[in-house]
């Protein structure tokens, strides 16, 4: 943060897009109770530590200044939920983050705009690799009938982060083409 802020002598916005892989890889292996120490860890007390730190500055900089922004990454799914033990850690840990979102909204308005993006099934390389059912699974929750891509969320977040979104604060705002609520497998 401090590097951040001497580089541009401050900085306008701020994504947290904290996360960790626990599904796949030397991670997979973990205890349910592991894998949610790392989640927690990486996904919410550091994205509350840096939202705080860097939300504090942006509030404290010049009072007449109110463009400033922090988006937080969330999950469409942590709402609803999801059976099985990757939906419990994820919504869990992303609901966190969501409800933290909210709160820090209020927090530092009027001055900094706080929102949460809620990625649905976006194609990662988890995704690509993922097996017939999770594609079908996919493309079944979502209206639009395909996965979501990186740059789905990124034109989101564009948008968020933009003077055209100077009236949009505290909000959860969905990527997933229109969640279809299907009967789970």
């Amino acid at each position: 943060v401090d590097q951040a802020w001497q580089w541009r002598s401050g900085v306008d916005i701020w994504i947290n897009n904290a996360g960790v892989d626990v599904l796949t890889g030397e991670n997979a292996d973990r205890s349910f109770d592991e894998k949610l120490a790392v989640l927690w860890q990486v996904d919410v007390l550091a994205t509350m530590r840096l939202s705080r730190l860097v939300g504090d500055r942006m509030k404290q900089r010049d009072r007449n200044k109110r463009d400033a922004v922090i988006l937080n990454l969330g999950w469409d799914q942590a709402e609803h939920g999801m059976a099985g033990d990757s939906g419990e850690l994820f919504a869990a840990v992303k609901g966190a983050v969501m409800a933290f979102s909210k709160s820090l909204a209020q927090s530092l308005a009027p001055r900094v705009r706080v929102n949460c993006l809620a990625p649905g099934w976006i194609k990662t390389s988890w995704g690509d690799e993922a097996s017939e059912y999770w594609q079908e699974r996919a493309r079944r929750e979502s209206l639009l009938d395909r996965w979501g891509t990186p740059e789905d969320v990124a034109r989101v977040a564009r948008f968020l982060a933009s003077p055209a979104a100077s009236f949009i604060s505290g909000q959860i705002v969905p990527v997933n083409g229109g969640f279809r609520w299907a009967a789970q497998d």
